[in-house]
């Protein structure tokens, strides 16, 4: 398909997970451009905006029909992130399948399936392209993630895997930040593990872009995360810049040290999530947004300020003087 724009009010998108952390950001993103929404929720959010809600859910055969009856393009954005096997499998696996069947039976051209680079396992990885590695998932989301990977990939989806997604809305990355600078409050191993991170409002531009554009992304797994990586050591002291965590100090703490000092005061980050800041976890993906004609920002470090408001309310700080 040639590059270019199309008509977005000319077309339809079925979107899941338009409540959530992400999908709510892509659904801005296509209702500012234009485009028609049908969105599929469990309950209806009080205020509905542009968007035409199905209510349902990924086990409602009937309601899933009705989200891809006429509709261009899918954006299978729901996903269990974490619970136990069957929850998990329940939405990933199951989900996953009847969605995009639901899908293929309407005719729907384009399918955009969100994983995670979480499939990938504990690491470390440092610049790897898209299988590099073997994927080695550590947990059930992780697991069932993968799994549906592979169903939307036969339905012939763009399979997008980022890695940490900061900004307004996050509950994971920076809370965690939060905890674990307390519990091992010395500098990681130098700060010098190199992260992929992309902000939310970035990652739901290059959805958008992926939904409503003509371009030739073809179908199959792309990393989606900000093409340079981050600096552990940069990502900390950026927060701490913004008074939403305190600047770590002392010499270079050795990875062992570090495990050490974590296992020493309990709390809910374990030692796999803590790695997964802490050493490196980088993986290639600049051709996505190369291919989707899609810039991809400034990066996550530079969004930052505009999340920091929702970062001091999450974490419980006080508004700056």
């Amino acid at each position: 398909m040639a590059a270019g724009r199309q008509h977005p009010e000319r077309t339809t998108v079925a979107l899941t997970g338009a409540t959530g952390f992400i999908g709510s950001a892509v659904l801005a993103a296509l209702t500012a451009r234009g485009a028609r929404v049908r969105a599929l929720a469990r309950e209806l959010p009080p205020v509905r905006g542009a968007a035409d809600w199905v209510p349902g859910d990924l086990a409602d055969g009937a309601a899933l029909a009705a989200l891809c009856e006429g509709a261009d393009v899918l954006l299978h954005l729901a996903s269990r992130v974490s619970g136990g096997a069957e929850e998990c499998a329940a939405v990933n696996v199951r989900g996953t399948e009847a969605v995009t069947a639901a899908a293929t039976r309407a005719g729907v051209r384009r399918i955009v399936h969100l994983s995670t680079t979480a499939v990938y396992g504990e690491g470390p990885h440092a610049g790897i392209g898209v299988d590099e590695v073997p994927a080695a998932p550590v947990s059930e989301a992780s697991r069932t993630r993968l799994l549906g990977e592979r169903v939307a990939l036969a339905a012939g989806a763009v399979v997008l895997r980022p890695g940490l997604v900061t900004g307004t809305g996050d509950r994971w990355v920076v809370p965690a930040l939060a905890e674990l600078v307390r519990r091992v409050p010395v500098p990681w191993a130098g700060g010098n593990a190199r992260l992929s991170v992309v902000d939310r409002a970035d990652l739901a531009r290059l959805i958008t872009a992926l939904a409503l554009d003509d371009h030739v992304v073809p179908p199959g797994v792309h990393h989606a995360s900000h093409p340079d990586p981050v600096r552990a050591g940069d990502l900390l002291a950026a927060l701490a810049d913004l008074g939403l965590l305190p600047a770590l100090a002392g010499p270079d703490t050795s990875w062992d040290e570090c495990r050490r000092l974590l296992a020493a005061t309990p709390g809910r980050v374990s030692e796999r999530q803590f790695s997964l800041i802490a050493r490196d976890h980088w993986y290639r993906g600049d051709d996505v947004w190369r291919l989707a004609a899609c810039p991809p920002g400034p990066g996550p470090l530079i969004r930052l300020p505009a999340a920091a408001p929702w970062y001091r309310r999450t974490l419980g700080l006080p508004a700056p003087a």
